[in-house]
């Protein structure tokens, strides 16, 4: 939904009345992802459930919502005769609910919006199926929760796990018992998590950190160049950067707070920069440390990063030389190949060609 969120909060502030189609569980080589939406007003669409694969009949099945008003849950895909019908012939199969948005039917919406903008974490969960209400929501922040999924205990054990799920940035559906059991699953529950951007660090103030946090900006990270050097580290030479920061790496780095989704890029080869920076950078729980040089320039590190104190498995977290071997050249190739590698360890993918492998395309589960 996030996507959309803007176009139809601006709906749902004037007193519209949409449909909101959502992914929400996906089989094989689906093409979006679970939380792509798509809403639908009159004729006009917004956003995007498979990538014009079955928006047709989506547009379709949301008009027949609005006019009921009543959710459904529809699978795309089932069957190789009704992927065709519908466009889905990618081979794969989508579970997308279409539900009726108002202003009375969803209140949360304009809170959720704020929270997005804020960087707050927030998190909807919507009963897909089962005994509960069908499109029964209860919207879930990190410290309070509004709307109700019927009952008490459900909500309870919703609210716990829904906190886990925002904590890491995952969507997903969570199955339980009608009183939230946690070992039965006749409750489906879809949980669409608005956790704030995961941040991308780029450290040294270089040609090719311009090109890095124009991909991370593509990508959807909160980038932050960082620099000593203040001639260099300006707003002007990093537009597509939402902090510039000059300062000294590694005291910047030991300033903040760095979680599992953090990408850190050490772009400096330098190491007065790079040694405190990395000391302090593999320590912190970021995803992702890569750190840009030759591969004599990395021998070189890591002997200085031991003689440091580092151990062995601290070291085996640097990702160096960074990036995947792409052949690249310019800063803005060198981009795409870090971009490349942040992808692949997200989605676990091999790195090969895909002309060169078989199986599904779209069926890797994100790593956290």
């Amino acid at each position: 939904m996030r996507d959309v969120l803007m176009q139809i909060v601006q709906w749902w502030e004037t007193g519209q009345r949409f449909g909101l189609a959502t992914v929400v569980e996906t089989f094989r080589s689906a093409p979006r992802p679970p939380g792509a939406s798509m809403a639908v007003l009159g004729d006009e669409a917004e956003g995007s459930v498979s990538g014009g694969c079955v928006e047709g009949a989506v547009y379709e099945l949301a008009q027949e919502v609005l006019a009921s008003g009543e959710p459904v849950l529809q699978r795309y895909g089932v069957s190789d005769d009704e992927a065709f019908s519908v466009g889905l012939t990618c081979g794969g199969i989508l579970d997308v609910f279409v539900e009726p948005i108002s202003r009375e039917t969803f209140p949360e919406l304009g809170a959720i919006a704020e929270s997005v903008r804020g960087r707050e974490p927030v998190a909807v969960a919507t009963v897909l199926s089962g005994p509960g209400a069908v499109g029964a929501r209860r919207v879930i922040w990190p410290d309070r929760s509004s709307g109700s999924l019927g009952v008490a205990r459900l909500d309870e054990a919703v609210d716990d796990d829904v906190r886990g799920m925002l904590a890491q940035g995952l969507t997903g559906v969570r199955r339980y018992g009608a009183r939230g059991e946690r070992r039965l699953d006749e409750l489906s529950i879809f949980v669409n998590s608005f956790a704030p951007p995961p941040r991308m660090l780029v450290f040294g103030a270089i040609d090719f950190a311009a090109a890095v946090a124009r991909i991370g900006k593509f990508l959807g990270y909160h980038v932050v160049v960082c620099d000593a050097r203040p001639v260099f580290t300006t707003a002007k030479r990093f537009p597509e950067a939402d902090e510039v920061i000059v300062k000294w790496p590694h005291d910047y780095l030991s300033s903040i707070t760095v979680d599992e989704r953090t990408a850190i890029c050490v772009l400096t080869h330098d190491p007065k920069f790079d040694v405190p920076l990395l000391e302090v950078a593999l320590r912190t729980p970021a995803g992702y440390v890569g750190a840009m040089g030759s591969r004599r320039t990395h021998e070189d590190r890591l002997a200085r990063l031991a003689q440091a104190g580092l151990s062995e498995a601290e070291l085996k977290r640097l990702r160096s030389p960074i990036g995947l071997d792409l052949g690249a050249r310019t800063p803005e190739e060198t981009a795409v190949s870090i971009a490349a590698e942040l992808i692949q360890l997200r989605w676990g993918g091999s790195g090969q060609p895909l002309t060169d492998g078989s199986g599904r395309i779209h069926g890797h589960e994100p790593h956290a």
